[in-house]
């Protein structure tokens, strides 16, 4: 028996949003593509789209990536028009506390679900985000390389003292997002010990912001990256990234990698052109090197591999609660 709708639900179908979306994971890092349904920003700077994203539209964000639909892991990203049309395509990248500068394993991701479209084939791309050009590279064999905005480390050798853990000493570098880096813990890099990684890390990021300990302009340090030794001998080291939130970062993160690579590079560890292959807390790798830019910067390219595992359209219906996701 069909049972038709009353017409106040008729007149809620009829004002349902629809999100088109195409999910895809980097090393096991989720990435939520907006292909459809996003908000109309406007043609200005990338800088400035995401900025009136932030102050008009922070209800899809929060929709999108937040529960029930989504998860604090996930990381959202809005394919937009590039204000130069000899560029791919605009992207902003955020997940479920903000919005981000640049993210490493979600540009791989974005490239991926472009070539899933048929949107873009083998070759050069150019994504405009709000903190510069990212350039990228699809292979015939699916792997990415991104070109990533360029990296420095900012503070090095800073001392903190972390209640319930004392004195930690690390970097404090850029790679599209501002990280804190030290490998001054006795914790195993292993995904079986993440909840105690992953107090260890909020740990010290409470202390950094007490000691309005920052990057270049008093801008927040939202990432902790712990550093230590490789599980394979063929790499190079192993990392455990906390991003903003309370969830870890399940690839080898890519501005995170790009914000190691500078502080190598400063201690004169890692040359021009030399690969450095980064693990995961899950062992995945992306493979990582760089050139040198003007004032000390370097220009990283990361290498990696993205997955589309779905495509969906969201729906959000004025009469559900939680519509527009559950924030705390």
């Amino acid at each position: 028996m069909v049972e038709f709708l009353g017409r106040q639900s008729i007149r809620s179908c009829l004002r349902v949003q629809r999100i088109s979306v195409v999910d895809s994971h980097t090393g096991g890092e989720p990435t939520r593509v907006i292909i459809g349904g996003g908000p109309d920003l406007g043609r200005g700077p990338m800088a400035e789209r995401r900025d009136r994203f932030r102050a008009e539209f922070d209800h899809i964000r929060t929709a999108v990536v937040n529960e029930p639909r989504g998860s604090e892991v996930l990381v959202g990203a809005l394919l937009s028009e590039p204000t130069d049309p000899a560029n791919t395509a605009g992207v902003i990248f955020f997940n479920t506390t903000n919005f981000l500068g640049m993210c490493g394993h979600g540009a791989i991701g974005v490239i991926e679900t472009l070539s899933h479209l048929g949107r873009i084939g083998v070759g050069q791309h150019r994504l405009e985000t709000p903190v510069g050009l990212v350039l990228a590279e699809l292979t015939q064999d699916g792997e990415v390389a991104i070109q990533n905005v360029p990296s420095f480390r900012a503070l090095a050798e800073v001392s903190v003292e972390v209640p319930g853990y004392g004195t930690v000493i690390g970097d404090v570098a850029w790679g599209g997002n501002w990280f804190f880096l030290t490998g001054d813990n006795d914790l195993d890099l292993d995904v079986e010990n993440t909840d105690a990684l992953t107090q260890f890390t909020q740990a010290v990021r409470s202390a950094l912001e007490r000691d309005e300990v920052t990057g270049s302009n008093g801008e927040w340090i939202d990432h902790i990256e712990l550093f230590g030794s490789p599980s394979s001998d063929e790499n190079s080291g192993r990392n455990f990234v906390l991003c903003p939130g309370t969830e870890y970062d399940r690839s080898p993160c890519g501005t995170g990698t790009s914000a190691k690579m500078a502080c190598l590079a400063a201690d004169g560890k890692l040359e021009p052109g030399e690969l450095w292959r980064q693990e995961g807390i899950l062992g995945s790798v992306f493979v990582g090197s760089f050139a040198w830019g003007p004032g000390g910067n370097i220009h990283p390219t990361i290498r990696g591999r993205a997955w589309v595992t779905g495509e969906s359209v969201l729906l959000l219906n004025p009469e559900d609660p939680f519509a527009r996701g559950i924030t705390r």
